[in-house]
C-alpha cells in the first residue's frame, strides 16, 4: 500500500498545484490551453521519439504479451467508441471517450509501479505496454478524431484532408521518426539525448498541472459528465484488466510473470493523453478530466487489491 501511495500521491500533488495556481490567479485563463499546447507540440513528441529510438527489437518482441494487452485494449477502445456513437456522440468525442476507457497511465505510473511490484524483469513488458498505449492506441484515436472533425463529404477529399492533418501531427511523426534509429541501432549523440530527456521529462508533470488548471476553472457543470465519468472509469479499472487477464491466461497462456505484468498495466488509471487531445482539439473535456482524476484516486484501491492477490 505504501509503495502505491508513494507512486500515486505525487500525481495528485501536481494536479493540486495546477488547481491552486488557477484558483489563486497565479496563472491566467489561457494557461490551460497554452501549457497543453506545449505538451502536445514539444514535450510529448520528444518523449515519444526518445522512447522509440532507444528501444530494442529484442525487448519489444513478446507476441503473447502484445496480443493480450494490445488485444484487450483495442477491444475496449473499439467497443467504447461504438457505444458512445450509438448514444449520439460525435466521432471525435466518442474517440476521446474510447481513450478514457482504455488509455492506461503506463508511462508515469506504470514503470515505477512495475519495478516496485514485479522487479526488473517487468520493465521490458512495461515498455511494450507503453508503446502500444502512447503510440498505437493514441495514433488510432488521432486518426478517428481527424476523420470526425473533417466536414468534407467526398471520400477522396476527406482522405486527403485527414492525411494532411496527420502529416502535421507531431504526436504521430515523432514515434515514426524514432523507428529509424531503433531499426538501424543508432545511438543519439549525448547533447541530443540530454535535450530529449529534458524536454520529454516535462511532458507528464506539465500535463498533470494542465489538468489541475482545467479543474481549477470556475464553470457550470456539464450535464451528464459525472455519470459518464463513472461509467468510463469503471470500464478502465474493472473491464480493461478483466479483458487482458482473460486473453493472457485463457487464450494465450502467458507465463505467470508476463500475465501479471499485462494485468498490472491494464489496472492502471487513465493517463492524461485523452485530456490533452480533448483540450488540443477544443472538445468537451469535463468528462475526461473527471475520469482521469477519479480513476487515479480509485486506483489506490484497485492496484493495491491486485497486488494483494499476487502475494497469495
Amino acid at each position: 500500500m505504501l509503495s502505491v501511495l508513494a507512486i500515486v500521491l505525487p500525481v495528485f500533488a501536481l494536479i493540486f498545484a495546477g488547481w491552486l495556481a488557477r484558483r489563486s490567479g497565479a496563472l491566467g485563463p489561457h494557461s490551460t490551453s497554452e501549457l497543453n499546447r506545449f505538451v502536445v507540440q514539444l514535450a510529448l513528441p520528444a518523449l515519444l521519439f526518445d522512447v522509440v529510438a532507444n528501444a530494442h527489437w529484442q525487448q519489444l518482441w513478446h507476441p503473447g504479451f502484445i496480443a493480450s494487452f494490445g488485444g484487450g485494449t483495442a477491444l475496449l477502445f473499439a467497443a467504447t467508441v461504438w457505444w458512445r456513437r450509438r448514444r449520439g456522440h460525435a466521432l471525435a468525442d466518442a474517440s476521446i471517450d474510447g481513450l478514457n476507457a482504455a488509455y492506461a497511465n503506463t508511462g508515469f505510473v506504470g514503470f515505477p509501479l512495475a519495478l516496485a511490484a514485479l522487479g526488473q524483469s517487468a520493465l521490458a513488458p512495461t515498455l511494450v505496454a507503453t508503446l502500444l498505449t502512447v503510440c498505437v492506441l493514441f495514433a488510432a484515436a488521432i486518426v478517428l478524431i481527424e476523420i470526425g472533425l473533417q466536414r468534407e463529404q467526398r471520400l477522396h477529399h476527406l482522405l486527403g484532408k485527414v492525411a494532411r492533418s496527420l502529416l502535421r501531427n507531431p504526436l504521430l511523426l515523432a514515434p515514426l521518426a524514432g523507428v529509424l534509429p531503433m531499426a538501424l541501432g543508432l545511438s543519439m549523440p549525448a547533447p541530443a539525448e540530454t535535450f530529449l530527456k529534458l524536454l520529454g521529462g516535462a511532458a507528464a508533470p506539465c500535463a498533470l498541472i494542465a489538468l489541475g488548471l482545467f479543474l481549477g476553472e470556475r464553470r457550470s457543470p456539464v450535464p451528464g459528465a459525472g455519470r459518464s465519468a463513472v461509467v468510463l472509469g469503471g470500464l478502465k479499472l474493472l473491464v480493461h484488466p478483466l479483458l487482458v487477464w482473460l486473453l493472457a491466461t485463457q487464450v494465450f497462456a502467458l507465463p505467470a510473470a508476463l500475465a501479471h505484468a499485462a494485468v498490472l498495466m491494464a489496472v492502471l488509471p487513465t493517463g492524461t493523453g485523452p485530456f490533452m487531445l480533448a483540450e488540443f482539439h477544443r472538445r468537451e473535456a469535463s468528462t475526461t478530466a473527471a475520469t482521469v482524476l477519479g480513476t487515479t484516486l480509485l486506483s489506490l484501491l484497485t492496484v493495491t487489491g491486485y497486488l494483494a492477490l499476487l502475494q497469495r
